[in-house]
């Protein structure tokens, strides 16, 4: 059986779908959680891109062991040397650069003839080789190029040194016929293709992606470049954990499989998500809410009877737990405990007695409490964000006839402080007088509201973004009354504003 390598690309190309850029600490999380889950190589950001990018890189480069850290460069020769000043640190490390090979983007993008774009690929190579032992090369607008000229264009890479070869469907365009089709043939026509790697770089214009880098796989492709939750530029890449499960599933069609921790791919999903606020469609393979939800009592009876009848993955694979502890308001400290070790929370004694202390209010308003609304709790107690401001009490008044009131009293660095303010709706209320009390001057760029479980008692958890001064943050909170979670998600994003402006003030000035 082959072992496919994964190649994840979450903290470069899913950082370039619309809204979901990351800090450095923020892409550190995920980087250290992707060793977690076992992926083979983490392309960590595109050094070039910006000063942020080129500090994340070089940060997992330094703190993360066991995969392979790459970044991204254009075939130029400035790209090539900051990918390296980026990666030097890694314990294993890869310069992955690119040049188009498509005569769309030779003629209309580039300016530039085949020939030119050869020469400029074997030459990126031979510098990137230089440097590092591992290279990997993507002609990028495969699918829709000249197939003489990109065999022509592979072989001359790989002859100057590259060990992987990547094949890029940039714009989602291929079929999984075709694209297997096209793999099958740069094996046969490539003379000197046993010398490297061939990978797989699908976007998901028309929903194919996975499809399209699992049929490369019957093909003799052995890396899959892919994202958690498939996030990415435009539709999106392959997902991840569809294809990994896939595989793993599929044995017997695919006779491959990965390094993939499997019960480490629903928090991964979860960790992007919240940092990304890009949330997931419930109907999402492996990762939706409902993916492993049964309403129909034809499918529940034949649930009950044999667990193989409508599963065809066990929860537990993904990281899902099938029988829990049923935790309510009569729930003691050791049974919360417990349940957080189960979870793979480990809490010092007083995050624990916080978090204890909120899980009984919660227990108080809600009949029963689920993981999710667990793991919302820790979320907030394990934040690594300095707590200048807290919400100490939050009392709205509103009715059909009746302006919306919001009597706000916060924590400001141990002084308590109280305002109130009215607002277009209540939590516009709300929002004015924390305003008010912290001073911001931050701008509302998104507001989001999703319910973590279901019922009417449920969870809600809101995400914010707020932009000052040219920072952007986001926040979140979690409670069951929406407008109180809407405060908490305010005011942790400006503790996330408080702290970067107090970094700035530190840094040294000419």
């Amino acid at each position: 059986m082959r072992i496919i390598r994964i190649f994840d690309t979450t903290l470069r190309d899913g950082e370039q779908s619309p809204g979901a850029t990351m800090n450095v600490h923020e892409k550190l999380q995920v980087a250290k959680q992707l060793e977690r889950l076992g992926v083979d190589v983490i392309e960590a950001g595109f050094a070039i891109a910006s000063p942020g990018d080129f500090e994340a890189i070089k940060a997992i480069s330094a703190e993360v062991k066991g995969p392979v850290i790459c970044s991204l460069a254009r075939a130029k020769a400035e790209d090539i040397e900051r990918a390296w000043e980026a990666i030097k640190d890694a314990e294993k490390k890869r310069i992955h650069t690119f040049h188009s090979t498509s005569d769309i983007h030779l003629k209309y993008q580039f300016r530039v003839s085949r020939e030119e774009a050869l020469r400029r690929s074997v030459e990126m190579v031979r510098l990137a080789k230089g440097y590092v032992d591992d290279v990997e090369f993507s002609p990028m607008d495969a699918t829709r190029s000249d197939i003489g000229y990109l065999c022509e264009v592979i072989q001359a890479v790989i002859d100057a040194g590259a060990t992987t070869v990547n094949i890029p469907d940039t714009v989602g365009y291929s079929t999984p016929d075709e694209f297997g089709r096209l793999i099958r043939t740069i094996r046969e026509r490539v003379r000197n293709i046993d010398r490297a790697v061939i990978s797989v770089h699908c976007h998901n214009d028309l929903g194919l992606a996975t499809a399209n880098s699992l049929s490369a796989v019957l093909n003799g492709a052995g890396q899959i470049e892919c994202t958690i939750n498939g996030i990415g530029e435009r539709a999106g890449n392959c997902s991840m954990e569809e294809v990994v499960m896939a595989l793993r599933v599929r044995r017997d069609i695919f006779n491959a499989d990965t390094n993939i921790n499997t019960e480490e791919i629903i928090r991964s999903s979860r960790l992007v998500t919240k940092i990304t606020g890009l949330f997931v469609q419930p109907n999402k393979a492996i990762v939706g809410a409902n993916a492993f939800a049964h309403e129909s009592g034809i499918h529940q009876d034949g649930l009950l009877k044999e667990k193989s009848t409508y599963e065809i993955i066990r929860p537990e694979t993904i990281g899902l737990h099938k029988t829990r502890f049923v935790l309510g308001k009569h729930s003691g400290r050791h049974a919360f405990r417990t349940r957080l070790k189960e979870l793979g929370y480990e809490l010092t004694d007083e995050e624990l007695n916080n978090a204890f202390e909120r899980f009984k209010r919660l227990a108080d308003q809600k009949k029963e409490i689920y993981d999710e609304d667990i793991e919302a709790l820790i979320s907030e107690e394990i934040s690594t964000v300095p707590e200048i401001y807290s919400l100490v009490d939050l009392k709205i008044t509103c009715g059909i006839n009746e302006r919306p009131t919001a009597f706000t009293r916060l924590n400001v660095n141990g002084q308590i402080v109280e305002m109130t303010e009215h607002g277009d709706g209540p939590v516009d209320a709300a929002y004015r007088a924390i305003a008010r009390i912290t001073g911001t001057r931050s701008s509302l760029l998104k507001y989001e509201v999703k319910s973590i479980t279901g019922g009417t008692d449920a969870l809600g958890e809101v995400m914010v973004t707020l932009e000052e001064d040219g920072r952007t943050v986001r926040g979140s909170g979690a409670d069951t009354d929406i407008i109180v979670a809407s405060a908490k998600a305010y005011v942790n994003a400006l503790n996330k504003l408080a702290s970067r402006t107090k970094a700035t003030d530190k840094e040294p000035r000419p």
